[in-house]
This record gives structure tokens, C-alpha cells and sequence, in this order.
């Protein structure tokens, strides 16, 4: 994840400052060096790091902050809060035309991920009630117009495509279609080149003054750094962008687009993009990535997750099985999909407080291990996973060389499942078990 490194450091910076009962103005000075360090090695843009640790010396010399009880906890608060402020104070959603369509113009430069980006956020448009139209306007790019009617086919949201001819007369007929057959926002999936000139943005231009779109969304990659930054610049200037969606923030990149774009530019990220699925798209919330930076998690995005993979019928049907002192190894494995959906085990793990790559290097997470659990279970006939003591030895060689792994995975499986089903007979006032061992969970990583 972005900002692992920097996230890092900070928090052993702060540790020094918590083990101090009070703070002179030179612990501060130490401690804001380590913080521009760690902002610079984050690849932020100077200036934007001299500004922020001006402010946030400023305001952390303070008598309220010196002659406090918990002086580092108000230094981490101000840090905090300056964050917040430099990445834009508040979410910025996407404006809606008060007369559809909608228009989001997509621009940027190529392999920034415009076509894959816009699909992502068409889909996550439509999950939100909307009728999201997909329009090609890239006709250089070898096979753009293919990818663009793949994925559109992938997010179940229709492509409007002219071939080859000219974006401008492309992009003003997709309206007069969107109008035509309902469709209540158009995504224009514009071209890109490999470096910003006259051509590109000439065109981007003409296509801004034919259509005026609603939103102009400059897709921008996190792993570029500072270029990221340069891009933006260009783009505000020429085009007059109105935010930015900043793609691959679950990559290792050091993070310092997302600082920075906001700063130079003035326009707010609206979107990051945490992953390579057709869903992995969330609206970008200054305050929960501060929180994150600083080691403090992010409890408000992983509820979301959780939420949306919950089904609500299914949840009843099992709560009505638990009641019932039910629990299946069918149950497991939709328990375990649900858990699945929620991201990578890493992902998770940094939105829990005090989480962190660093405090999870000595525990024994396995990401393999929810894949073999899964191929396992998928090997079982339904009667086998309703009932599983009647895997005798043979069964269980079939459903090893079925799932690809050994008897001993399988035996483990199941030896989990009986602590699962033990855990299930206490928590639904049923007889005492043992209860788990020491440092597992029902899942086995």
C-alpha cells in the first residue's frame, strides 16, 4: 500500500516524542526534521513539504501544545489536522448536471489507465442507481476501442463507439444518444500520449468546447511520483480540470502524488484507484487517508467493505442456522467468501488501528491459505460439505488430488471447521467446548 514507508516513519518519530513527559521546543525541531525526512523520501514536492512543516512547527510551539499534559498526542493531532488539510478537508463527490446528462470528460496521459479507470467508476455510478454510458474517443491507441467495449461488457454498462473517425463529432453524438436512450451520465474515454503536447491538448480542447462537460477528471498514476504531479499541472492549465482520480494507491509508490497533487493544483482527488478488479474504485477521503499515514487506521472504510459484501438475506438465513446450532462447512465457505471480497489480507490489516506491515511481520498470515481452503471445500460433493464426518480416508484422497494439495491440508480444513463449529455451539448458548487454541483463528492464517 502507498505510504507504507512514510507511515513508518512518522510513527517512529512520534514513538520518541510519546516517551518524552514533556516537550521543549528543540524536541519539536528534531522531530519536525524527521517528519520532512520522511515527506521528502515520500517523493512530496518540496515546496509542499516546507509549507507543511512551517505550519505545523507554527502551530505545535505553541504554550497549548508545551505546556500540555499529552504534548505528543497534540503534536500528532496537529499533524493530523494539517494532513487532512493539505489533501482537501473533505471528500469532493462528482457534480451532477442539474439537466442530464451528466458529462465526465476522462483525460490524461497514456498508460495512466483512463479506459480501465472510467469503466471502474461507470460501474460504481450505476451501483449507485445511475445510467452510465461509456463513450471511445481514443482512435489512436491501437485496440482502445476493443478494451473499452471489453471491460464496458465486464461492468455490464454499454459503449457507444464511431471507429475511427473524428473524437469531437464522436464525443457529440454519444450525448445526443445518452439523451436519446436514457442514459443519465456519459464518461468520454479521451486520448492520451506519452507526453503532454500542442496535438493532445488542441483536441481535448475542441472536444471541452463542443460537449462542455460537467466534470473534467484527469486520471493520474500514484506510481509516477512527481511526474503526477507536473501532469496535473498541465492538464489545470490547459483544460481547467476539475479533480483528479489517482490510480494504482494500492501499488508500492511513496504516496507523494496524493500529498501533493492538491497542493500545486488546488483541485481535489475524487478518486483513488486500490486494485486491478472492475470494483477496486473508492471516493477519496482526506481524513481517513491521514489517519491511515499515521498508523491509526481506518475503521470507517473497512465498515464499508464489510457492508458491501454483506448480503442481508444470506445473513439471516445464517442467523437463523447459528440459532439453530447449524453451522456447515457450506456456511465456511460463504463466510470465507465474504471475507475474501473484503481485499487482500494486508489491505485489511492497514485500516485496523496500530496495524501495520512492520507489526504484522512476525505473525503468519498466509494469503494462500484462504485459496486452498476455498479449492478444498470446492472439491467436497454438497453432502459432504452438510456432512463432513463422513469423509473417510478414500474421500479425502479424492478431494486432495481434486483441490491440488494433500490429506494433511485437508485434515487441517477440517480440524478448523470443528473449532468454528465449537465456537458457534458457545456463542449460541450450546454446550462449552475448548474454545480456540493459543494465537490461531478459525480460518487457519
Amino acid at each position: 500500500m502507498a505510504f507504507e514507508s512514510l507511515s513508518e516513519k512518522l510513527s517512529a518519530s512520534f514513538k520518541k516524542l510519546r516517551s518524552k513527559g514533556r516537550l521543549t521546543s528543540a524536541d519539536i525541531k528534531e522531530a519536525m526534521r524527521e517528519v520532512r525526512l520522511a515527506l521528502l523520501e515520500a517523493d512530496v514536492s518540496f515546496k509542499v513539504v516546507k509549507d507543511f512543516v512551517a505550519k505545523v512547527s507554527e502551530r505545535a510551539v505553541g504554550a497549548d501544545v508545551l505546556e500540555s499534559l499529552t504534548p505528543a498526542q497534540m503534536v500528532i493531532k496537529i499533524v493530523n489536522e494539517e494532513l487532512v488539510a493539505l489533501m482537501g478537508s473533505e471528500n469532493s463527490k462528482l457534480a451532477i448536471a442539474s439537466k442530464p446528462p451528466t458529462v465526465v470528460m476522462l483525460v490524461g496521459l497514456q498508460g495512466a489507465g483512463k479506459t480501465t479507470n472510467g469503466a471502474k467508476l461507470a460501474a460504481l455510478m450505476k451501483k449507485g442507481g445511475r445510467r452510465p454510458l461509456l463513450v471511445a474517443c481514443d482512435i489512436y491507441r491501437p485496440a482502445a476501442i476493443d478494451q473499452l467495449m471489453t471491460v464496458g461488457k465486464q461492468v455490464d454498462v454499454p459503449v457507444f463507439e464511431m471507429g475511427k473517425t473524428n473524437p469531437v463529432n464522436i464525443a457529440k453524438a454519444a450525448i445526443e444518444h445518452a439523451k436519446r436512450h436514457g442514459n443519465d451520465m456519459v464518461f468520454l474515454d479521451t486520448a492520451g500520449r506519452l507526453h503532454i503536447d500542442d496535438t493532445l491538448m488542441d483536441e481535448l480542447r475542441n472536444i471541452k468546447s463542443a460537449v462542455s462537460p460537467t466534470e473534467i477528471l484527469l486520471v493520474v498514476d500514484a506510481m509516477t511520483g512527481q511526474d503526477a504531479v507536473n501532469a496535473a499541472s498541465a492538464f489545470d492549465e490547459a483544460l481547467g480540470i476539475s479533480g483528479v482520480f489517482l490510480t494504482k494507491l494500492d501499488g508500492d509508490a511513496r504516496g507523494g502524488a496524493a500529498l501533493s497533487v492538491r497542493a500545486v493544483t488546488g483541485k481535489p482527488i475524487k478518486f483513488v484507484g486500490v486494485g486491478e478488479k472492475l470494483d477496486a474504485v473508492e471516493l477519496f477521503h482526506p481524513d481517513r487517508m491521514a489517519s491511515r499515514i499515521l498508523g491509526m487506521g481506518d475503521v470507517l472504510t473497512l465498515i464499508e467493505k464489510a457492508e458491501q459484501s454483506f448480503d442481508q438475506k444470506k445473513a439471516e438465513e445464517m442467523a437463523a442456522r447459528l440459532k439453530a446450532n447449524k453451522f456447515t462447512l457450506t456456511d465456511f465457505y460463504d463466510q470465507l467468501i465474504s471475507f475474501k471480497s473484503m481485499g487482500s489480507m494486508s489491505d485489511i490489516a492497514g485500516m485496523i488501528p496500530g496495524m501495520n506491515s512492520k507489526a504484522l511481520s512476525g505473525a503468519t498470515i498466509d494469503e494462500k491459505a484462504i485459496t486452498r481452503t476455498e479449492a478444498i471445500i470446492q472439491s467436497m460433493t454438497p453432502y459432504e460439505r452438510e456432512n463432513p464426518s463422513v469423509l473417510n480416508s478414500s474421500r479425502k484422497k479424492r478431494i486432495a488430488a481434486g483441490s491440488g494439495t494433500t490429506v494433511v491440508d485437508v485434515n487441517r480444513l477440517l480440524k478448523q471447521f470443528e473449532t468454528m463449529q465449537v465456537m458457534v455451539k458457545q456463542l449460541s448458548g450450546g454446550k462449552r467446548g475448548k474454545g480456540f487454541g493459543k494465537g490461531k483463528n478459525p480460518f487457519g492464517f
